[in-house]
């Protein structure tokens, strides 16, 4: 295997799944799930981290090993910039806790549209903005739009994260011909974020370029999430590596393994005597 590491501003990384910590059915579930996969950097949302911690409630901020996992923290459920820029400046007293001290990783979301939760792009670039500013590592959640994609490049973010469908859906990726144009054009991490359902479609974000994958629900609403945390960590892997290999060119027509020449006038000869013919 070569060394192939994922940097995202001043950090390096081994796995390239990335996984969210909603929607399963119990803590166990989800370290289980995390523990499999493999996965180095885990999201959580702050505004239900703090709920959590106000309740007192068991939730995987304490249930997690942080020394070997790196906490990306959400802007979830912000609908303003301005919301967004005040969660993301709560997430430091979180990850000072867990005692990542350098860690300004925040995975910005800015969703005015509580029915279809797509990202408000105008509030997105303007939030991004302002973090970067404060010296944030921004990871902004965006629809599979280059301009954008290309925008929020521009002014220091560290990935762009486009959506490959709607939050939760399990569509997959959904508008390839943008997702590949935001790849191309890109000189930082693209991760696809929301909307993979299955493995194959992870391997397939991977294959067209993508540095790396989050998902949450393909797993936390599978049959057993355990087995699907794995199936997705070596999709990721596979995806990757056929990334790295080339594919091989595509031809119109079909086009033997085996060279021609000689070999059927040859055969003949030797056996046109015999009964073999």
């Amino acid at each position: 295997m070569i060394n192939d590491k994922l940097i995202i501003g001043n950090k390096s990384f081994i796995s390239r799944l990335m996984l969210g910590t909603g929607k399963y059915q119990n803590l166990k579930e989800a370290q289980d799930s995390i523990r499999v996969s493999e996965a180095e950097i885990i999201t959580v949302a702050i505004r239900r981290a703090k709920y959590a911690k106000s309740k007192g409630k068991s939730n995987l901020i304490d249930g997690l090993d942080w020394k070997n996992l790196w906490i990306l923290p959400n802007t979830a459920g912000c609908e303003t910039a301005e919301e967004a820029i005040k969660i993301a400046s709560l997430s430091q007293e979180i990850i000072k806790k867990l005692g990542q001290l350098e860690n300004k990783f925040i995975k910005l979301e800015v969703i005015s549209d509580s029915q279809n939760l797509l990202p408000d792009p105008i509030g997105t670039l303007k939030a991004a903005e302002y973090l970067v500013q404060k010296n944030f590592i921004v990871l902004p959640y965006i629809n599979s739009d280059p301009i954008l994609a290309k925008q929020l490049e521009d002014i220091g973010c560290a990935t762009i994260m486009p959506l490959g469908s709607p939050i939760g859906s399990g569509q997959g990726l959904q508008n390839l011909y943008n997702l590949k144009i935001i790849i191309e054009n890109s000189k930082i991490p693209v991760v696809i974020d929301a909307g993979i359902g299955t493995s194959s479609e992870a391997n397939q974000a991977m294959e067209l370029g993508a540095s790396a994958v989050l998902l949450n629900t393909a797993i936390a609403k599978s049959r057993n999430p355990k087995l699907m945390a794995s199936a997705m960590k070596l999709s990721v892997i596979a995806g990757r590596n056929c990334y790295i290999a080339g594919r091989m060119k595509k031809n119109i027509f079909a086009e033997r393994s085996s060279p021609r020449e000689g070999i059927i006038k040859k055969f003949y000869k030797e056996h046109k005597n015999t009964n073999k013919l």
